[in-house]
């Protein structure tokens, strides 16, 4: 596809983190098992329902732009989730193995955060407002996990992993 327009980049942006939102969806619960404190597998778990959420958001914005939701392999969140996957088989106490894990699934956020920043600023340029609404629905919430992360980070697995 040749990138003449707004509209052409924010359609292959839009493919671009549809497919990294489904490689989200294969790795979370990997990832949930791979924890061995209760509450970063929750974590997890509860961020597994809102990227299924946010695969039928983009779903959405698809059918309102006309647009097909078929682009390339995201190469960024590859490399991301390789990333997480020899964190996971990685041979540490398992408190610093949860602190490897929170380190990982946060840079997907930092990534799902600066896609999902770019595409809503392109929605509402190009006057699509409703499509800009579920994309900052989505941003919002991506903001919430990251914000979260981080808490559980400083207040518990951080601590534990340093007691390792």
């Amino acid at each position: 596809m040749k990138l003449a327009s707004l509209q052409d980049l924010f359609v292959e942006q839009l493919q671009d983190l549809y497919n990294a939102e489904n490689q989200i969806l294969q790795a979370l619960p990997k990832m949930a098992k791979a924890a061995s404190a209760p509450e970063l597998r929750q974590a997890f778990e509860q961020h597994l329902e809102q990227s299924r959420m946010h695969v039928e958001r983009l779903d959405r914005v698809f059918k309102q732009i006309g647009a097909s939701s078929k682009g390339k392999p995201c190469k960024g969140m590859q490399g991301l989730i390789a990333e997480g996957e020899e964190m996971i088989k990685e041979k540490a106490e398992p408190e610093v193995r949860d602190a490897g894990l929170i380190a990982a699934a946060q840079r997907v956020e930092h990534y799902e955060i600066a896609g999902y920043g770019c595409v809503r600023t392109y929605a509402s340029q190009l006057g699509q407002q409703q499509a800009a609404q579920l994309l900052q629905q989505t941003l919002d919430e991506e903001g919430t996990t990251d914000k979260k992360l981080t808490q559980l980070a400083e207040r518990l697995i951080n601590l534990e992993a340093e007691r390792a």
